[in-house]
């Protein structure tokens, strides 16, 4: 049986406002260097400057190609407003029919 996959680029990031996960999410689609990106909210835990951490955060998950994730990635960490960015990629297989949508909607 022939695979109908194809492959495509997963980029997360997160921020700490809902404002800015709207700001950045509709500037990637706009910008066509995402196909969709969705937002959800969550709740992160880590270490910061010593202390530990608990916050309220939004995380876009960017679906892109993979040859435009590096633009994707650099464009996010010029508009991002955290000192040290999560920009994390990889790469998911997805059915035919959407990695083709998906590569229409971005810019090489």
């Amino acid at each position: 049986m022939p695979d109908t996959t194809a492959s495509i680029a997963i980029v997360t990031t997160t921020v700490a406002s809902a404002a800015d996960a709207q700001r950045l999410a509709a500037g990637a689609v706009q910008a066509r260097l995402a196909a969709c990106v969705q937002v959800q909210a969550i709740a992160s835990h880590y270490v910061w400057q010593g202390a530990q951490q608990e916050d309220a955060e939004w995380r876009l998950v960017c679906k892109t190609l993979a040859q435009a994730a590096p633009a994707l990635r650099a464009w996010l960490r010029s508009q991002h407003p955290y000192q040290v960015p999560q920009l994390l990629t990889r790469t998911e297989q997805a059915e035919a029919d959407y990695a083709k949508w998906l590569a229409q909607q971005v810019d090489l």
